[in-house]
Parts: C-alpha cells; structure tokens; sequence
C-alpha cells in the first residue's frame, strides 16, 4: 500500500479550512458580543455560549441519521453549508432575536455538515489502512488552519471596527467553502457519499445481518471512549468562556514598544497555529510508531491528552491565585504555556478519536456513528457554557481547580480500564498492513 494520501483528502481539507475559519471566527468573538455588544449577564450568555455550542455538535445526531439513511453523505455537505452561510450573515442583524434566528441556522447547518465531511473522509480509506491515523491527523490540521487565521481577522473586526463586520467575514468565508465543495465534489471525491449507506428493508435485495458479537464490542468501545472525551472537551472549551473572560480581565495585552493592546480573542489563535505546526510530525509520528509496532493504543493516547488538560489547568490555578494576590494582572505566558498544554493533549485525543470511529463502526452505520461521537462533545460544550457562567462568582483559583481534577481523575480511570477496551476492539487499532 502506498503512502501517498488519497487526493480527496486534500479537496476535503481545503473545504474544512473554509468551514472551520467561519465557524472560530464566530466563536472568537461571540462571548464578548452577547456580554458587551447584547449586553447579557455573564451568567446568561455563558448558558446560551454552552448551549449554541452544545447543539452544534447534538445536531450531527439528526445530520448523520438523515445522510445515512436518506440523503447521503454528500448532499448532507451542501445543505449544512448552505445553513451555516445563511446563519453567519443572520448574525451581523445586531438584535437579540435575529441573534437566536442565526444560531439556529448554524446549529442545524452544522448537524448536516460535520459528522458528513468526517464520514465521507473515512469512505476513502480501506478499514485496515495504515494512513487512516495520518490522514485524519492532517485533517485536523485543516480545522486548524482555519481556526488559527479566523481570529485574528474576526476578533479585530468585531473588537476593534464592529461586530456585525466580524460576523460577515465568517459568512463569506462558509460562502467561499460552499462554492468550493460545489465546483470540485465530482471530481474529488468520486461516487463515495453520493448515496446513503442504509436501504429500508422494503429496498433490501437481501435482509441485512445482525450486528456481529465482535462488532458490538467495537460499537460498545466507541461510546466508551466517547464518555471520556466528555472530561477532555468541558475543560478544554473553557477558551472560548471563562478563559477568554481572564484573558480580557486579568491578562496583560499590551504589546511592549508599540504600546498596543492586542484583542483578547487572539489568544484563540494560540491553539490551531501550534496545532499546524505540530501535526505533521504527530501524524508522521502514529505511522513511525506503527511501523515499529510501538504505536500506543488509542485509550493511551486518550490517557496522555487528558493529563496535558489537567496540567494545563494546574497552570492556571497558579495564575488565577497570582491576581487574587496582587490585584494585578498576569503575563501573556501564563495563557500560552495553558494552550500548549491543551493543544499536545487535543492531538493526542481528537484526531485518533475520529480515526477510531471510522475504524470500529459498521460500515451501514458510519455518518450516524459520527453523529453519536460528536454527543460527546455537544454534551462538554453544554456543560463547559454552564460552568463558565460561574466564573465571576466563584474564586478563581477554585474555579480552575474543578477542571484540573476531572480531568486527572478521568485519566486514572481510563487507564485502569485501557486493557479491557483494547481486548474489545478486536485489533482494529493494530495497524498490521505494511505501508
């Protein structure tokens, strides 16, 4: 098997970047509007941050469902793009009820199109393949590509100009992305996708099987798993909440010799630009690894990312008890030493869970089984707003404590229980094919 990546990755990837850049730079700035520009309590826009991005991720439920059984992976892509679109230039109308009309636009445009974009990737690869853990590491870096230029250009808008104008460079973005997978899906991507996976029994030629014994252990894996990245997502969502809300407040911003206050959403930038710097050697470093037959399994590599987020939170406990202490504010390096943390954990957990999902889930089922991982993180991302809407009115230093221990406490557990869940995948993580 060669190593050269299939060509409808890089399509996909150019895509996802489009996606992506509309998407964070929403996210840059959309706390900051619903407390400064809407003016809500922080409280109220922390539930509201938790349940919009919630939703986006619960929708891939209905998203997966409809392209599986119904409208396949492809058409799935184009309507959910077309929606977002629609959502993001929604969202530059600067009242209260337009804003809620707009989000629901992007909660449903982004059901049809994430777990979609996901499945269809996994289509080009066999289930055995080798570059399968490379592949969707590189797509990661795609989703970082666009999360990493999207705040800078998004958050100075909105900061600096108006928040209507942020929001109306995330819509030509998902405009941009959507024209794209319109001109160029044919000739990319072939046929996969372009019908759904599962017929009516009506439609049947012959009765589908029963899930196998051994495709239920793997079925059983994927939620498994799935509830230990809830821990790893409501700590690591705090950027967009509580730790934005400490960057403006109790970080100092100031550039020396310019004298210039960055905006606080570019710290979100931190994130995806080490993650494209580092994701080419993460996803050279799976299939080195593999090749020697050292590969961790995927319950430790999920043990090793949700250490990095406790550390990453230890960090902060110290940062938070510095500003309790001075009354002052703390240094750049106490964000970017978190973020770095967090971003080593997230390569070590996110892409190698997506590539676990195309591995272990039954073909029939794969865009739905995408819609069911991405519960887990619509489940954190609910729960993270909500927890952030305490920031204000607990001790900082206790406030960051209570994800430092989950996380830890999550990592212990799944390493007592990381042999058990290897025996249950049957070797789908054993990359046994020679590249």
């Amino acid at each position: 098997m060669e190593n050269k990546q299939p060509r409808g990755l890089w399509f996909i990837y150019v895509v996802e970047i489009w996606e992506r850049f509309a998407y964070y730079g929403v996210r840059a700035i959309i706390m900051l509007y619903m407390v400064k520009g809407l003016f809500f309590s922080t409280q109220k826009a922390g539930q509201v941050y938790g349940l919009y991005t919630g939703l986006v991720y619960m929708s891939a439920l209905l998203g997966g469902y409809m392209a599986d059984r119904y409208l396949g992976a492809r058409k799935s892509i184009l309507s959910g793009a077309v929606l977002m679109a629609i959502g993001y230039f929604i969202m530059m109308i600067p009242k209260p009820m337009f804003f809620f009309i707009a989000i629901g636009f992007i909660i449903f445009g982004s059901g049809f199109f994430k777990p979609n974009i996901t499945a269809n990737l996994g289509m080009l690869y066999e289930k055995r393949d080798l570059r399968r853990d490379s592949g969707f590491t590189f797509f990661y870096q795609s989703i970082n590509v666009g999360a990493m230029v999207a705040p800078l250009l998004c958050s100075y808008l909105g900061e600096r100009v108006g928040w209507k104008y942020g929001f109306l460079a995330s819509g030509i973005g998902m405009a941009i992305g959507t024209l794209i997978f319109l001109w160029g899906q044919n000739k990319y991507l072939g046929d996969h996708g372009k019908l759904p996976t599962y017929k009516p029994k009506a439609e049947q030629k012959e009765a589908q099987p029963p899930l196998t014994r051994q495709e239920k252990h793997k079925v059983a894996v994927i939620f498994i798993m799935m509830f230990f990245t809830i821990f790893f997502w409501m700590a690591f969502e705090q950027k967009g909440s509580s730790l934005m809300l400490f960057a403006f407040n109790d970080t100092n911003r100031i550039i020396p010799l310019i004298n210039w206050e960055m905006p606080a959403g570019w710290f979100l930038v931190l994130n995806p630009f080490i993650i494209v710097i580092l994701a080419p050697l993460f996803s050279k470093m799976w299939v080195s690894l593999a090749r020697k037959k050292m590969d961790p399994s995927a319950p430790i590599k999920f043990v090793i990312g949700l250490l990095l987020a406790g550390l990453g939170f230890i960090a902060m406990i110290f940062a938070a008890k510095i500003v309790g202490a001075t009354g002052g504010k703390v240094t750049v390096f106490w964000l970017m030493f978190v973020y770095l943390c967090h971003t080593l954990g997230e390569l070590c957990l996110s892409p190698v869970g997506l590539s676990l999902v195309s591995k272990l889930s039954p073909t029939r089922f794969l865009s739905l089984m995408f819609g069911v991982w991405l519960t887990a993180t619509a489940i954190a991302n609910y729960a993270a707003g909500v927890f952030a809407g305490n920031y204000e009115t607990m001790d900082h230093a206790k406030f960051f404590m209570v994800p430092a221990a989950i996380c830890i406490g999550a990592a212990f557990v799944l390493l007592l229980c990381s042999k058990w869940i290897k025996r249950w995948m049957h070797g789908a993580d054993d990359d046994n094919i020679k590249a």
